[in-house]
């Protein structure tokens, strides 16, 4: 299995690691520590198989020139009976066509025909933990909405990784994205 992750800006990230490790200080969730490295990010896509060399060249290709890409991050949400807390940026045009035209461009790599991650399906977000129980999930929300406010991020890097076994997931290619034009 493979997934395709958008990464953030440096600051964005410590912001996330921070909440992730203060959930596992006050007992609420392990996540952060489910997978060796696990740094947050928002999904684009997931693929059963690829043919890696292939896609790796057609991969870099495609982000050699994309820029950076602003995004505001500003819920916090739930997927309904599972456990799952996660912060939510605002689906800007710029969001969703930056998700649309990777879908396009990679269409014939497509294996997954029921993926959360194909276009129309896609919910973008940013987990802050998963499997809680209702007690956990009720007091994960009431954690992370006294934190500041809106997050002001950036998209800095997109990578591929693989997931091996639940506590093994590589990154196998990252492609670093374009500071935006000024």
């Amino acid at each position: 299995m493979y997934g395709i992750i958008a990464h953030f800006d440096q600051e964005t990230e410590e912001y996330i690691k921070t909440i992730w490790k203060e959930l596992s200080e006050l007992s609420i969730s392990s996540y952060a520590e489910e997978v060796r490295n696990r740094r947050p990010h928002l999904t684009l896509a997931s693929y059963n198989e690829l043919d890696e060399d292939k896609f790796i060249r057609k991969f870099a290709d495609f982000y050699r020139s994309k820029f950076e890409l602003s995004v505001e991050i500003g819920s916090l949400g739930t997927f309904m009976n599972t456990g799952l807390l996660f912060l939510a940026p605002t689906p800007s045009i710029e969001l969703l066509e930056f998700h649309d035209r990777y879908h396009r461009s990679f269409a014939d790599f497509a294996d997954l025909s029921d993926s959360l991650y194909l276009p129309n399906k896609w919910v973008p977000h940013c987990t802050l933990a998963n499997r809680l129980s209702l007690e956990k999930l009720k007091e994960a929300l009431v954690y992370c909405s006294q934190r500041k406010g809106k997050i002001q991020a950036k998209i800095c890097e997109v990578s591929i990784i693989k997931m091996v076994d639940r506590m093994t997931v590589p990154t196998i290619h990252t492609c670093y994205l374009k500071e935006e034009r000024r």
